[in-house]
C-alpha cells in the first residue's frame, strides 16, 4: 500500500480501538492496519489487547504473527505471559512468536511448553518446532503455499493423499507432523484432499481441530461445508474449535454457510456469537464487487 499518511493509519487505529463500533468495522480495520504494516500500526493494534472481546484480541495476535515484524515480540511475550488473557488469546500470541521465528523468544516459548492450559502448551510446542526448522529448513520439494499466509508449519514432502492422512490421523506421529501432512493436504486443493481434512475434524485435540477448520476456510470448497456444520452445531465441542468453524463457513460464503452462520447469532458462547457476525460480514464481502476485505481506509 502506497501514500499512505501517518494521520490516516492514526484513524484507523483509533477506528480499531473504538468498541462503540460494530465489531466487523473493527475486523476490517485491524486487517487494514496488518496490510499496512509498520510502527503505527503495531502501536494501535497493542492498545488493543485491553478489549472485552477474546475473538478480536486473538486475531490481534494472529496479525502480528502474520505482519513478520520482530518488534511486534514483546507485546506477544506480555499477551503470552498474561494468565489473565483467554486461552485462545495466550495461544495465538504463542503461534505468532513461531511465525515471526525470531531465536531469541526460543527460552520464553520454553517456559510455557508445560502450561496448565493444553491449548497455550501444544502451541508452544509446535512454535518451537517451527523456529527449529527455520534454523535448518530444506524447502526443496515442498508444495507451494497458495494463500501467502504464515503457516505455524511448513507442508509434508509427501503429496499423496493416503499417505498424509495416515499421518494426519496418527495419535503417534508429533502433532508438528500431523500439521506438516495438514498443510500438504491443503496445497492439493482437490476435493479427496478437502475431504481427508474434514474427516478428521473428529480426532486429534482441540487445538488441532481448530487448526482444520481453519484450513477448511482457507480452501473455501463447499466439499467442507458439511464437516464445519457439524462441528458448529456441536455445542459440547469446544468454543475455540467452533468458532474456526464459524469463521471457516464465512469464507466458503455461500447461501448455505449464511444460512448456517444465521443460527448460531444468538450462541451463548461469546466468541461463537461474535465470530458468526464477522462470518456473516465475510459472506458479505465475498458476494459483492469489493475490492477488498480490508477497507478501512475508505471509512476514515
Amino acid at each position: 500500500m502506497v501514500n499512505i499518511t501517518e494521520n490516516q493509519i492514526r484513524s484507523i487505529g483509533k477506528l480499531l480501538n473504538d468498541f462503540n463500533r460494530p465489531l466487523k468495522e473493527r475486523f476490517r480495520a485491524l486487517f487494514t492496519l496488518r496490510n499496512i504494516g509498520g510502527p503505527v500500526s503495531i502501536e494501535f493494534i497493542n492498545q488493543c489487547f485491553k478489549d472485552s472481546s477474546a475473538l478480536l484480541k486473538h486475531e490481534l495476535a494472529y496479525c502480528l504473527g502474520q505482519m513478520q515484524d520482530k518488534t511486534a515480540n514483546s507485546i506477544l511475550i506480555k499477551v503470552l505471559e498474561d494468565t489473565n488473557q483467554e486461552p485462545m488469546v495466550r495461544h495465538e500470541a504463542a503461534e505468532a512468536l513461531g511465525a515471526i521465528g525470531s531465536p531469541e523468544v526460543i527460552s520464553i516459548l520454553e517456559r510455557f511448553k508445560t502450561d496448565p492450559v493444553k491449548e497455550v502448551a501444544e502451541t508452544c510446542e509446535l512454535a518451537l518446532e517451527r523456529i527449529k526448522w527455520l534454523q535448518n529448513c530444506d524447502e526443496e520439494g515442498l508444495s507451494n503455499n497458495p494463500y501467502n499466509s504464515v503457516d505455524p508449519a511448513p507442508p509434508a514432502h509427501s503429496t499423496n493423499v493416503d499417505e498424509l492422512k495416515l499421518i494426519l490421523n496418527s495419535n503417534d506421529e508429533s502433532l508438528f507432523n500431523r500439521y506438516r501432512a495438514m498443510f500438504s493436504l491443503r496445497n492439493l486443493q482437490t476435493k479427496e484432499a478437502v475431504v481427508a481434512l474434514g474427516e478428521s475434524l473428529k480426532t486429534g485435540s482441540a487445538l488441532f481441530r481448530h487448526e482444520v477448520a481453519f484450513v477448511l476456510g482457507q480452501l473455501q470448497s463447499e466439499y467442507g461445508i458439511p464437516f464445519l456444520k457439524e462441528s458448529l452445531e456441536d455445542v459440547q465441542e469446544n468454543e475455540m474449535v467452533r468458532h474456526e468453524c464459524a469463521e471457516a463457513l464465512g469464507a466458503i460464503a455461500t447461501e448455505e454457510c449464511t444460512s448456517i452462520l444465521n443460527k448460531y447469532i444468538e450462541d451463548e458462547k461469546r466468541v461463537v456469537k461474535e465470530s458468526c457476525v464477522i462470518a456473516l460480514d465475510m459472506c458479505e464481502y465475498e458476494n459483492s464487487p469489493e475490492f477488498q476485505y480490508a477497507n478501512a481506509l475508505q471509512t476514515v
